[in-house]
């Protein structure tokens, strides 16, 4: 009797090590199926991010932003999934580093309302001014929204020839400086809105060109800057690289500037 007790708890032993195992596998099984179940609905797509903290009002370039790989199920249905569509657009609020760019906090200042004016959108301490695209790289079609540039000038100014000395008609000397640093270039206007199919005639490229660059100014800067195109100062607009903010050190040149610094022979027996 005691035998047979025996074989039944052995018998029993078993089954239930058989089930146990049984249960182990089939979780082990789930668990390893999991990823791959996972992988298949959640395929990684491509999301423009801000690649540090922006400011509101900011008028967004390359630096500003990167691309990621993120879940496609974790991506709003209206983020930014290329850096060119958001390049050239100003955020309405501040984003995060990290976050991704969404259209809706996005505002396109080419885009021309309603009331005919463009969807600009300024600081309070600026103001927004046109001036001519009569400089080389507004000609070339250089020049983008969003880009940082100098303004360069050429202007006449008296020549001081000391006490007693006669002064003529024409006693004035050419000086050319770098007016203004660091400008902002909000947009450009003008007849620039030609498709592709019409750039093939060299009439339509002429005409795609700006007009006006519109800068973002404080108003004293503003006030100087009409200041020198009034008094017929001839204007040159440079590039900077981008992400490049920090002023320059730059003497002005006149004549003197370049005789002094190329050692040029002036005057008789020289």
């Amino acid at each position: 009797m005691g035998r047979l007790r025996g074989f039944i708890w052995l018998a029993a032993g078993v089954v239930l090590a058989l089930l146990a195992g049984l249960v182990a596998y089939a979780t082990l099984t789930r668990v390893a199926q999991a990823p791959q179940e996972q992988e298949v609905t959640s395929a990684m797509v491509p999301v423009v991010v801000a690649s540090y903290g922006i400011p509101v009002r900011t008028l967004l370039t390359v630096e500003h932003l990167q691309v990621v790989e993120m879940p496609a199920d974790v991506v709003p249905s209206n983020a930014v999934r290329s850096v060119e569509s958001a390049i050239g657009n100003i955020t309405t609020m501040e984003l995060s580093p990290g976050e991704p760019i969404l259209t809706q906090r996005l505002l396109n200042p080419n885009v021309i309302a309603k009331n005919g004016r463009d969807a600009l959108v300024l600081v309070e301490e600026q103001v927004l001014m046109a001036i001519p695209a009569q400089d080389l790289l507004s000609r070339v079609g250089i020049l983008k929204p969003g880009d940082h540039v100098d303004l360069l000038f050429s202007l006449d100014f008296p020549i001081n020839r000391g006490v007693g000395a006669s002064e003529g008609p024409n006693d004035t000397e050419q000086a050319t400086f770098d007016l203004l640093q660091n400008v902002t270039i909000a947009a450009l206007v003008g007849n620039i809105g030609v498709s592709e199919e019409e750039v093939a005639s060299e009439a339509v490229q002429q005409s795609s060109l700006p007009d006006s660059v519109l800068v973002t100014l404080s108003p004293q800067d503003a006030l100087t800057l009409k200041y020198v195109m009034d008094a017929g100062g001839i204007i040159d607009i440079v590039l900077r690289s981008p992400g490049v903010e920090r002023p320059f050190t730059i003497d002005p040149v006149d004549v003197d500037y370049l005789i002094n610094r190329y050692r040029i022979p002036t005057g008789p027996g020289r």
